[in-house]
């Protein structure tokens, strides 16, 4: 493979939006001479969690890109995102804010208006910002990139490709340093077609052992391996270009993806441990790996601090500069997950938040059947979604405590057990306050099931249909004002 030399060219997922606008006051520069500043790329893969890597375990997938980049650089164990959501996970990467914080905690929902984006931070600090491919956060006045390119339709596949020819085009002309989010629409549905797919070719886990001899969960597995293929090819190419073109000492590269498929939606590693590496000659050592604790609000503090900037205190990222340098120090006591299954094709009311250390997972499912009367409203139309979406996750309880360092794969609930009371009170108190922290919507008490729904005709609203949901026409249109919370920055 030709690029295992890769350039350091820190890549970050960056979104809508055009044009500039500068104000020094959002970050306060450290000393950093302008020609001293590394090029930073983030490449982001789509709906790939860990378990979908070579490098991190899955000799069943080839991911030949990845596997080389973590030869040649750190590879991250415990990286997190805090929603396995598309919007909700590109959003923290870009603000370096938790999805309410931020405000986009519903699939298809925007930042606030107020938000200052990576685009503005470090387009103060001298950089230009530009998206590559596929973008999904909104509004353009918070992600307004200097350059936007948007994908390539090819016969060869059945998604998007991200626009080679302009990235290469900016790598061969660029005068300034600059950050560029590269943002694949691989591996997410549609999936390439595999003829006569076998068991046998796809890795089984804990988490999907009961559907190994399901045909058509072979068959869509196969169709995202491949899919999987494609964008490592994808990747090989950028970082040829970022080799040839660019200078290799002088650029940070990063590469993950945004949240898990098999997990998608939940708070599980499997649905938030993501896939995260950085290559940045020079400064990161070749095949050095890291287990703390990183998450995606991480990562704007990070590039912050490289642009020679300060992050600034609303964001509740931290910089781990010091892990690329080579320093195990820990960047965060905990991470944070929340779950949002409103404003989806298959929406029902279940939100949960999790709180997760090095070794425990809390979680607290707050519409669970255990728990479900206690929501009730005495509103009848409104009590129906509360019933429906507790009855639609029943399997699923109220609390739930794992030990992930001898359960990576959380099978067994440990949230009864005596001898772990304190560590799951210490957990419980610590998510309330981190939530209180958040503005959450959420708290201890009961009855507090909100019903969000988006303003004007946007979205997926719960008393309609979707073409995954279906609800008795007797229920239907009956969400009336007063019922609900309208997102205004819908």
């Amino acid at each position: 493979m030709k690029h295992l030399i890769f350039s350091f060219t820190t890549f970050v997922l960056i979104s809508c939006g055009n044009k500039k606008g500068t104000n020094m006051a959002s970050v306060e520069l450290m000393g950093t001479e302008k020609a001293e500043r590394p090029n930073l790329i983030f490449y982001l893969s789509d709906d790939q969690d860990i378990y979908d890597v070579g490098c991190y375990g899955n000799e069943k997938v080839k991911t030949p890109a990845v596997d080389a980049l973590a030869k040649e650089g750190l590879l991250f164990k415990n990286a997190f995102t805090g929603q396995a959501i598309c919007a909700p996970s590109r959003s923290q990467l870009l603000t370096g804010k938790y999805p309410i914080k931020n405000g986009c905690f519903a699939n298809h929902t925007r930042s606030r208006p107020s938000i200052k984006s990576i685009t503005k931070h470090l387009r103060d600090l001298g950089y230009e910002v530009i998206l590559a491919g596929k973008s999904h956060v909104a509004p353009e006045s918070v992600y307004d990139w200097d350059r936007e390119w948007h994908g390539v339709e090819k016969e060869t596949g059945p998604r998007p490709y991200i626009p080679l020819d302009s990235i290469e085009s900016y790598f061969k002309t660029a005068k300034k340093p600059f950050f560029m989010l590269i943002a694949s629409y691989y591996a997410h549905s549609q999936y390439f077609t595999v003829d006569n797919p076998k068991a046998d070719d796809i890795k089984i886990y804990p988490f999907n052992e009961d559907k190994k001899n399901n045909q058509d969960f072979i068959k869509s597995r196969a169709g995202h391996y491949r899919s999987i293929e494609e964008d490592n090819k994808q990747l090989d190419t950028v970082l040829q270009l970022v080799d040839k073109h660019l200078d290799a000492k002088n650029t940070l590269f990063v590469y993950s993806a945004d949240h898990g498929l098999s997990g998608k939606f939940g708070v599980k590693d499997v649905s938030l441990r993501v896939p995260f590496i950085a290559r940045w000659p020079n400064v990161i050592k070749s095949g050095s790996t890291s287990d703390q604790l990183i998450h995606y609000t991480d990562v704007l503090p990070t590039f912050i601090e490289i642009a020679g900037g300060k992050a600034t205190p609303d964001m509740d990222g931290k910089s781990f500069l010091p892990l690329l340098k080579g320093e195990d120090v820990k960047i965060n006591d905990y991470v944070y997950g929340i779950r949002t299954n409103q404003n989806i094709l298959k929406s029902e009311i279940f939100p949960s938040r999790m709180i997760r250390d090095k070794r425990y997972k809390y979680i607290r499912n707050f519409n669970s059947l255990e728990v479900v009367e206690k929501n009730l409203t005495g509103k009848p139309n409104v009590d129906y979604f509360i019933k429906r979406g507790a009855i639609t996750f029943k399997e699923e309880p109220f609390e739930e405590l794992y030990d992930v360092q001898n359960d990576p794969f959380e099978q067994v609930n440990l949230a009864q057990s005596p001898e772990l009371k304190s560590t799951k009170e210490r957990l419980i108190k610590d998510m309330f306050i981190w939530m209180k922290s958040q503005e959450d919507f959420l708290d201890e008490t009961f009855g507090n099931m909100p019903i969000i729904t988006p303003k004007g005709k946007k979205g997926f609203k719960l008393d309609q249909d979707t073409r995954s949901r279906q609800i008795p026409d007797s229920i239907k249109s009956t969400l009336k004002k007063g019922d609900f919370i309208v997102i205004e920055y819908w």
